[in-house]
């Protein structure tokens, strides 16, 4: 073994500790993993910086905006109010009208607000029709993930590994490639969902006993849900030690961490981590102040607190997110690469149009565009490139490809599809997606070189296998969203979730090499 292939191996397994461990935020952990490989010589300051510059990354920044634009339209929250049954009905009626749209609407969309928008709402809704809301709020989530998958900008994990494709000199992935497998897993997935949430998903768990209003010093308190996003300045600190209510006039009454733990008493003790829930006690100013920050992820407080712009911007929104959809797929057609020879038209080139057409007629605030944009989740993503590039350089990659392929040699190429989705699974699973796809990329492209097999297959099952995080609650933002306003257990995402991960496994590992043959 190398100096080269040692140090990598030992950052590597360093970088999944600290991810485990939550030390500190995804992008910087991987980042200083990067900065070691540019020390030791492993990379270049050039491959170093080469993640940040690449259109995949920067069309992942984009999107952030496009779906901001949309959210802020109001398209959104008025669409999911006209899915909601208004008589009363039964959970498999209700899913069945909710869920399919939800799924369509997340293949073009990022996950996160379509979630932070529709969870209060259909919380609310359950609530007044006296139906669980966990039997809904899981759901959300799992079936927006399997809505992403579908498509190539369904989810930042299908470019990024769309981005590593294209650095390693292949033709990348059409707009709907990816849901030649991904809308067979999406309809298989919202069956069971269908099936087996009512059976497998906990009822509703008694709130703690807060009472709805309380009059503290001529003020009206109303109860509020909040969960912490990156940004918020108490992350890895206690109660004790940073002070809630003098930085935002509420005071905390419950902390539900993102392990499914629910403190009432001694909360000065608690330490707060990003996705845990806080239940406050704030006035009617609490939510106009702080409901444009990225500090909390999401803020309820029972009622309807989604803009209501004029019609008109709601249409506007949905014909560019219509026109950026429809010009991404037909710009890769043939008749168009020939009629404009010098403009590629691909996503990248539609996001940019629709994102500039969104800041001009104000969908967004143009002024404040950097407050929407996940700036852990870019620097995470252009330092999985260094890190896949620092594990090709050092010759890594090969070995571990050496000694998968030595396992399974009497198998072919199946098995080996299937151990790179079990790998990647288990990685998204306790780390971040992207950082997952990261370390699968470059096993997958070492192991078709070696078997000398089209790689293909292999990048199709990283996109499925990094996406799918149905067993837990970390490996997903929008499954910490949903675990702390639905008051969920850890185990009920792994009891749940489990044989959706299996689903997804065996539908790729049957359907990829019938798509795209090794």
């Amino acid at each position: 073994m190398t100096f080269e292939i040692a140090f990598v191996l030992i950052a590597i397994t360093g970088m999944i500790i600290a991810l485990v461990s939550d030390v500190m935020r995804p992008g910087m952990i991987l980042f200083s993993v990067v900065v070691l490989f540019l020390c030791a010589g492993i990379l270049s300051p050039k491959e170093m910086l080469e993640g940040f510059s690449n259109r995949g990354m920067i069309t992942v920044a984009l999107l952030f905006l496009v779906s901001e634009g949309v959210r802020q339209s109001g398209a959104l929250g008025d669409l999911v109010k006209r899915l909601l049954p208004e008589k009363k009905t039964t959970v498999c009626k209700a899913q069945i009208r909710m869920l399919p749209p939800i799924a369509f609407i997340s293949a073009f969309l990022n996950n996160t607000p379509v979630v932070v928008i529709f969870a209060p709402i259909i919380k609310r809704w359950a609530e007044k029709n006296k139906i669980s809301a966990t039997k809904f709020l899981i759901p959300l989530s799992y079936v927006t993930i399997l809505g992403g998958i579908c498509t190539l900008i369904g989810t930042s994990t299908n470019l990024v590994v769309h981005g590593m494709i294209l650095e390693a000199g292949y033709n990348g992935l059409s707009m709907f490639e990816l849901g030649q497998v991904g809308i067979f897993i999406a309809i298989t997935g919202i069956i069971y969902i269908l099936l087996f949430s009512k059976r497998l998903l906990p009822n509703d768990r008694p709130d703690n006993e807060i009472p709805e209003e309380e009059v503290e010093k001529g003020d009206i308190l109303h109860r509020v849900e909040a969960v912490l996003g990156s940004r918020f300045p108490g992350i890895n600190k206690t109660l004790a030690d940073f002070n809630f209510q003098r930085h935002y006039g509420a005071e905390v009454k419950e902390v539900r961490t993102r392990n499914g733990q629910r403190f009432i008493k001694d909360l000065n003790e608690v330490v707060l981590r990003e996705g845990d829930t806080l239940i406050v006690m704030a006035d009617d100013s609490f939510i106009p102040t702080w409901g444009e920050s990225s500090v909390f992820v999401l803020l309820a407080n029972g009622k309807d607190n989604e803009p209501q712009p004029k019609k008109w911007k709601r249409w506007f929104a949905l014909s560019l997110l219509l026109l950026m959809i429809v010009g991404a797929t037909i710009g890769e057609l043939p008749i168009f690469k020939e009629s404009f020879p010098n403009i590629k038209l691909d996503m990248f080139f539609f996001v940019c149009v629709t994102t500039v057409a969104m800041a001009w007629v104000k969908l967004f605030p143009a002024r404040k565009y950097t407050k929407y944009i996940s700036w852990d989740i870019l620097i995470t993503i252009s330092c999985a490139f260094a890190i896949s590039k620092g594990m090709e350089n050092s010759g890594l990659a090969d070995v571990i490809a050496k000694y998968i392929i030595g396992l399974s040699s009497s198998y072919g190429p199946h098995i080996l599809l299937a151990i790179l989705f079990i790998i990647t699974n288990f990685f998204t699973e306790i780390i971040t997606n992207n950082a997952a796809a990261a370390l699968a990329f470059p096993l997958a492209l070492a192991v078709s070189k070696q078997l000398g097999v089209d790689p293909t297959p292999f990048f199709v099952v990283i996109c499925m296998a990094a996406s799918a995080s149905f067993s837990s609650p970390i490996g997903y933002q929008t499954n910490l969203i949903v675990q702390g306003i639905g008051n969920y257990k850890f185990m009920d995402f792994v009891r749940f979730g489990l044989p959706l991960n299996i689903i997804t496994f065996l539908i790729s590992i049957f359907m990829i090499p019938l798509i795209w043959p090794f």
